[in-house]
């Protein structure tokens, strides 16, 4: 494995000492000399851990965003592993055949190759696409029972040392499983996930989910272990050791959304790690009229009450600093006060500048008063966004009712709105027009938010609207 510093991290000499900093958000590490020496070891800036305890530490930094891997490298082992890929169907045989073509053509042996249809009561032709694409067919039990049972009773007709799940709607790249593969070279990885793309890019909805559905999970590489963040791979493109799958228990029967975040969750507080390879394309066909992505939206929000019933100790957390969230607050009383409240909020700006370049400079790095400004600008507008994020995912029904009945309210909210649209819309760089993505990102906070309280009073818990705020420098 190697590494390399992040794009916006620099090594700093400085009073005969060395310092790792990223500028994005600003952060600052002192390094001993041993950990110089590992980050400097090479000219071309690539970094080779020699031994567990430098791969320790790199991966530490890579948490933190101070290192990114570099997988290009990797090579598959000697000897490949038998695979058995296992695929829920329930009345799509068109899909299913679209599907099982595409695994045809992986390049990957075949003769380590398990194909696995589990039929979960189909009234069509799947099956017998199913056998007529050599695969082999298993039947999930009864009718409808859903993909968790489908997939569970797939798992235990595997034979593969791995467990690769992919759905029936989607398609396979043909180096889908030799680009994830590499990755269980680490003992510790229990499970792999792939990027997810869309199949299709006619409609608006089609290119919104291209870049904003739940599935995909961007292009940053991510791994997960012990601890109790909510990162999870999606079901659809999603390799795992057969055994551990076993031993975890496999999916939860019962469940019909979210069950692919509570097994990698499990697995994860079983001492695993899970990790995400921006690689390893599968194809998904989304559901592209408003009323299905609504749908299934909404499917996806009451997940949330089930998820935090079962891990209780899995929340949101929104890091807010305290010199940060005060100007915040301050400059959303200028309807009240005018231009005293903008006076104040610069004061308490100028005083947190001034706290944060007296703790750099205790660090022995001086930065001029634009760059800490202007860090601190972009600390400030992260925060607004989170929040305004977490008000459009979660209250946006509650916000739609204000505004009806206070329409005074309409410019308040608005602009919480388009906060959070606007950087959605920029960061994932969506290929339609802004007017587009941002009725239908109106459309999903709506339909997920409802799916949300619906879910939570199904089970008589409103635990998933608890946050959990962490103060911070």
């Amino acid at each position: 494995m190697k590494y390399r510093l992040a794009r916006h991290v620099e090594l700093v000499a400085k009073d005969g000492g060395q310092m790792l900093v990223s500028r994005s958000p600003l952060s600052i590490v002192r390094l001993n000399s041993s950990l110089h020496e590992l980050l400097s070891r090479t000219p071309s800036g690539t970094i080779t851990p020699l031994n567990k305890a430098e791969e320790s530490v790199l991966e530490q930094l890579l948490g933190k965003g101070f290192v990114e891997k570099l997988r290009d490298d990797l090579e598959l082992p000697e000897k490949l592993p038998t695979v058995s890929i296992v695929i829920p169907v329930k009345d799509r045989a068109g899909e299913l055949a679209r599907c099982l073509e595409s695994i045809n053509r992986l390049t990957y042996p075949q003769a380590l190759l398990q194909i696995i249809v589990v039929d979960d009561g189909s009234s069509d032709a799947s099956p017998e696409v199913a056998r007529q694409h050599g695969a082999e067919v298993v039947p999930s039990g009864g009718t409808g029972r859903g993909p968790a049972a489908a997939r569970n009773a797939g798992a235990k007709a595997a034979t593969g040392e791995i467990l690769a799940f992919i759905d029936s709607d989607c398609t396979a790249s043909e180096e889908w499983l030799l680009e994830l593969l590499p990755a269980f070279d680490d003992a510790r990885t229990v499970a792999v996930g792939g990027l997810v793309d869309g199949m299709c890019r006619e409609s608006a909805i089609d290119r919104y989910e291209a870049v904003m559905s739940s599935l995909s999970l961007g292009k940053r590489e991510r791994s997960g272990s012990s601890g109790d963040d909510t990162f999870y791979l999606p079901s659809c493109n999603l390799l795992v050791r057969r055994l551990p799958f076993a031993t975890a228990g496999g999916f939860k029967d019962g469940m019909h959304v979210g069950e692919d975040v509570d097994l990698t969750w499990r697995l994860r507080d079983q001492g695993w790690t899970i990790t995400y390879l921006p690689v390893g394309r599968v194809y998904h066909e989304h559901r592209s009229s408003a009323r299905s992505f609504m749908s299934r939206r909404f499917d996806y929000g009451t997940s949330e009450g089930t998820l935090q019933r079962l891990h209780a100790r899995r929340h949101k957390r929104m890091v807010v600093p305290p010199l940060l969230a005060i100007p915040l607050a301050i400059i959303l009383t200028i309807p009240f006060f005018g231009w005293r409240s903008l006076l104040a909020a610069a004061i308490v700006m100028t005083v947190d500048i001034c706290v944060v370049r007296r703790r750099v400079a205790g660090r022995g790095l001086r930065l001029g008063m634009g760059e800490l400004l202007a860090g601190r600008l972009r600390a400030m507008g992260s925060l607004v966004y989170y929040i305004s994020y977490h008000l459009i995912r979660y209250y946006a029904l509650l916000l739609l009712v204000v505004v009806l009945c206070l329409p005074w309210w309409l410019p308040a909210v608005a602009l919480i709105f388009l906060v959070a649209a606007t950087v959605d819309y920029q960061v994932r760089k969506a290929p339609l027009s802004f007017a587009a993505f941002a009725v239908i990102y109106l459309l999903e906070q709506l339909a997920y938010g409802a799916g949300v309280f619906w879910g939570c009073l199904l089970g008589r818990t409103f635990r998933s609207y608890r946050v959990e705020m962490l103060a911070t420098a």
